[in-house]
């Protein structure tokens, strides 16, 4: 892997709504295809019928489904379609749920939206935004990803309007903000969600993704070192504070630092990661 694929894959990471995971799929800084998706995504889709929504996500990842994925998602489609409304809200949320294990996030998504416009409890509206914001990870498409973003705060927004402390909701919310013309406004409800709760995971994780993006490798490694003061356990913040590491040219703590993560941490794009890490160091 090259330097800037290093970078790419650190930027991606703040997108992608499971804490601290990385995508399957590493991006290079031109932008080849992470989300090899044809066609509308769910959010230019929205009004329109179901069907075309999942079109546009059936080659996410560049994986199609298997003929018993498809049944399955076949059987639980005409299960929410033919629900009673009593009965719909549950069947949307199997249905969104089985898109989200499959890795269609568009699709998952416009069904768990759905369920919240049908019952707006908190957890149907988190459900919406966790799932809008996990498809916002994966969109290559600028107009895509700025739409995936609307709708990611659209949620997270009617869910704090109920709830003032949903901190994680305002943790990812903010990073929708990062490639719009007000990213500060993104810095700032990090800042808020570190005021009401100093060891945010979340929150200090995120910033220091952006301390990389701006090259402060300074104030990225202290923000994963906040994160590793109180656990330790954290490999994702243990990888990315090596990183750090090793653009600041501190390479003794750098090969330090990745040693350990290569023996905790199982994922097999971080084990390639730091292997070329490691080359780095050497020279």
């Amino acid at each position: 892997m090259k330097k800037s694929i290093l970078l790419s894959c650190v930027l991606a990471v703040a997108l992608v709504g499971t804490l601290f995971s990385l995508p399957k799929v590493v991006v290079n800084n031109k932008g080849k295809d992470m989300d090899k998706e044809k066609g509308q995504s769910a959010v230019a889709a929205n009004a329109a019928p179901a069907a075309a929504a999942e079109s546009s996500s059936n080659s996410h990842d560049g994986a199609a489904l298997t003929p018993d994925q498809q049944k399955v998602v076949d059987q639980l489609r005409s299960g929410f379609n033919q629900a009673g409304d009593k009965e719909k809200v549950a069947a949307g949320i199997k249905l969104s749920d089985e898109f989200a294990k499959l890795q269609k996030f568009d699709s998952a998504a416009f069904y768990a939206e759905k369920v919240a416009l049908l019952s707006p409890a908190i957890e149907n509206l988190m459900r919406a935004g966790d799932r809008y914001y996990e498809a916002y990870g994966f969109a290559v498409d600028e107009q895509k990803a700025k739409n995936l973003g609307i709708k990611t705060r659209e949620y997270y927004q009617k869910a704090i309007d109920q709830n003032p402390g949903l901190l994680t909701a305002k943790a990812n919310m903010a990073m929708t903000y990062v490639n719009t013309e007000n990213p500060m406004q993104g810095i700032m409800m990090l800042r808020e969600v570190i005021d009401a709760d100093p060891t945010n995971e979340l929150a200090l994780f995120n910033l220091g993704i952006l301390s990389m993006r701006s090259n402060q490798y300074s104030k990225a490694a202290d923000r994963f070192r906040q994160i590793l003061t109180n656990n330790p356990a954290n490999t994702k913040a243990k990888f990315y504070l090596g990183l750090s590491l090793v653009e600041l040219g501190d390479k003794e703590q750098a090969s330090k630092v990745l040693s350990e993560v290569k023996k905790e941490e199982k994922d097999p794009v971080i084990q390639q990661a730091i292997g070329e890490l490691e080359g780095r160091l050497k020279n």
